[in-house]
């Protein structure tokens, strides 16, 4: 059965720009190791856009963030030195680990105007590894192995599913799969993980009997094993083992209440690094308590 249903909450970020947020949610926190879902767009931004719609530099620690796009461009740059734009059916995952600041800037949409769609999710990390060196890392075709059969064409984004692997280098057992499925076509839901989700980005589905729409999040118990599309339709699923109870405050998340103040006191005195190419601005430390 499905075990909860999540709505979509719309968010403001600044700029014009609007997201729908699937997790945190009050009634859940987290699927697996995902601790943050929140769905971009589709808009579209017309050329000439203002940079105010740019997400200026920010930091994380304690978590990969994953950035995949169904349309347009974001241009990522961090305090690594990295310079990457990620494009539709291409990841940037970027493990922040004991620290990191980038940007994600719409240039492409600034230069040529643009449409921009997509989803932007957090990771978190297991505690062993919450303090790891930060990295990143830019994936596309053979890295995310994609099929096609029975009206269903599928990329596995990141972990194992199918009997595939993604090349992303994660740290727990997960799985994050986009799907786009013809009307009237079903695919299977992977089984071998404790906790799953479906979120419906574009479309409607039927799961046992039950019709679902769009922009809902869909926490799946045990008997759930497919998912049959109504119309043409955009499934993204995820899910995993637990890493835990995490803390999560602004773009920090970890096991450690403590060690998320540390990082937002070092944030707010200046003290964490930001992108080479992209230290002009930057977002300040929200004024609400830890």
């Amino acid at each position: 059965m499905v075990d909860l249903i999540i709505e979509q909450r719309r968010l403001g970020l600044g700029g014009g720009i609007e997201v729908g947020r699937m997790l945190p949610a009050a009634q859940q926190r987290m699927v697996g190791p995902f601790i943050f879902f929140d769905h971009i767009g589709p808009f579209d931004l017309l050329k000439g856009v203002d940079r105010s719609v740019d997400v200026r530099p920010h930091p994380h620690i304690g978590l990969s963030t994953v950035t995949y796009l169904f349309d347009g461009e974001m241009m990522h740059r961090d305090s690594l030195g990295y310079e990457q734009a990620v494009r539709p059916r291409e990841v940037n995952w970027m493990t922040a680990g004991s620290g990191i600041t980038h940007s994600e800037r719409f240039e492409r949409a600034r230069a040529q105007g643009d449409r921009l769609h997509g989803i932007q999710a957090w990771v978190a990390l297991p505690n062993e590894v919450e303090e790891i060196a930060p990295t990143f890392s830019h994936h596309s075709g053979s890295d995310l192995p994609q099929w096609s059969e029975a009206g269903v064409v599928g990329q596995l984004i990141a972990g194992s599913a199918f009997g595939l692997n993604a090349a992303v280098s994660t740290y727990s057992p997960m799985f994050y799969v986009h799907l786009d499925m013809a009307p009237g076509a079903s695919a299977e839901i992977p089984k071998n993980y404790s906790e799953r989700a479906l979120y419906i980005a574009t479309g409607s589905v039927e799961v046992q009997g039950q019709r679902y729409e769009s922009g809902k999040m869909l926490v799946l118990g045990a008997s759930v094993s497919s998912v049959r599309a109504l119309e043409q339709t955009c499934v993204m699923l995820l899910g995993g083992e637990s890493v835990g109870p995490k803390h999560l405050y602004w773009n920090f998340v970890s096991s450690s209440k403590e060690r998320i103040a540390e990082a937002a006191s070092q944030w707010a005195e200046g003290k964490m690094k930001l992108p080479d190419a992209d230290d002009i601005e930057f977002i300040p430390l929200p004024a609400e308590p830890i």
